[in-house]
């Protein structure tokens, strides 16, 4: 199968860490022996001018994401060429300037098309304070148009797919899902947990939180439930893994709570990096409140614990409880002195430390990892495949019929 695949964003900037999905995705249909080229928005405007290049034998293709109705043609008109190779186009996320032209481009080359859904856009757009309310109106118009107008559609949680089928109006029957995975290999109980412990001279029990540091992401949280663990842990040392827009808003946060010398900052890091610093944690971390975001949300950092054989503590909230249901220590949302209970209940239990790293490791092997995912989305694209060929089938039988009828009156 050819498949051709869109991200609006960036996928080799790690300011964008969310393109690791389509990224993985790609990998395990090269895997399994399909075809695979990406079109991506990058960030800087030299790597648009860069040729398209080959990245783990799939064709990277960059596009313009900058704004204007002449870009938007142009990207329409480029994808009009490139798409006639594929036997199916897949595109993620809803942001016009990449969705509009996959539509439009499909629709006159007779391409299906995939719809992969994998985050409650508008409601993130509309955190905090929004650049333009008029892109947010924008945005929940397309967001809510967009199932409509594709042949397939996948979601990352289960409220993304009751959003689609109840309110959306999409037929069951076109819908997947396609929750976050897992590496298995890169994320992996065997990784030595001593590169972080002597890169930083650790010798005391670890916490960590991994994650984007942008709008609805909920690290202060792990930064109040910090102070009062401290209480009770003073050895302990804390990481906060990742970057975003939100990083000094958060170590003025720290240091207003006088957490300079506790917790650990390292802003972007390559993904796979991230590894090592899951490998060194005790306990690993993922908190939120509970909201419309966060009830849609299926966050790729549980997953990566899970793989890594971790000991978790996680909001009950959304998609959460059914990935760490079981496996970990959930707690109510939005509260740090109920997460806080949490982690200190697993500092103090080794032995339960341990059974959890071998549950959290089988979940990941089960479910919540990147081959289980890509093979949802192949079944789904084959059904969508053979609609279309029953369609052209039933079209060229009815050209025929027409044809024959016509030479008949003749």
């Amino acid at each position: 199968m050819k498949i051709f695949m869109i991200h609006p964003h960036d996928l080799f900037d790690l300011s964008e860490p969310w393109t690791i999905r389509i990224k993985s995705l790609a990998r395990e249909f090269i895997k399994v022996n399909h075809s695979v080229k990406i079109a991506y928005f990058p960030l800087h405007l030299k790597d648009l001018k860069k040729q398209r290049f080959i990245w783990h034998n799939i064709e990277i293709i960059p596009m313009d994401r900058r704004r204007g109705i002449n870009i938007l043609f142009k990207n329409t008109v480029k994808l009009l060429r490139e798409i006639k190779w594929a036997d199916i186009v897949h595109f993620q996320k809803c942001f016009h300037y990449a969705s509009i032209p996959a539509i439009i481009a499909s629709w006159i080359q007779n391409k299906p098309i995939h719809y992969d859904w994998d985050d409650w856009e508008t409601k993130i757009y509309f955190y905090g304070k929004p650049a333009s309310p008029l892109i947010g109106i924008y945005m929940w118009i397309l967001e809510r148009a967009l199932p409509k107008f594709v042949d397939s559609i996948s979601c990352s949680s289960n409220r993304l797919i009751q959003l689609a089928t109840n309110e959306y109006g999409v037929s069951p029957k076109r819908t997947t899902s396609a929750h976050v995975g897992a590496d298995l290999t890169i994320f992996n109980p065997q990784n030595k947990n001593t590169l972080i412990r002597e890169k930083y001279r650790l010798t005391g029990p670890i916490v960590l939180y991994l994650g984007q540091l942008h709008g609805a992401q909920y690290a202060e949280l792990f930064i109040h439930a910090v102070s009062v663990v401290i209480q009770w842990y003073p050895t302990a040392m804390f990481f906060i893994v990742g970057g975003g827009y939100r990083l000094s808003e958060l170590k003025s946060l720290a240091l207003d709570l006088g957490l300079r010398d506790k917790i650990i900052f390292t802003g972007f890091i390559p993904h796979e990096e991230t590894a090592k610093y899951i490998a060194a944690a005790d306990v690993c971390a993922a908190c939120f409140e509970n909201n419309a975001i966060t009830q849609s949300k299926s966050p790729l950092k549980l997953a990566e614990y899970l793989a890594s054989g971790k000991a978790i503590v996680a909001s009950n909230v959304g998609e959460v409880r059914n990935m760490v249901g079981g496996v970990g220590i959930l707690v109510e949302p939005g509260n740090h002195l109920v997460f806080a209970g949490g982690i200190n209940e697993l500092l103090s239990q080794p032995a339960l430390r341990e059974k959890m790293a071998v549950l959290s490791r089988k979940r990941a092997e089960e479910k919540y990892n990147w081959p289980t995912t890509a093979e949802n989305l192949l079944q789904i694209y084959e059904q969508v495949l053979k609609g279309y060929e029953f369609k052209k089938l039933r079209n060229n039988i009815h050209y025929q019929r027409k044809q024959s009828s016509t030479r008949g009156k003749v």
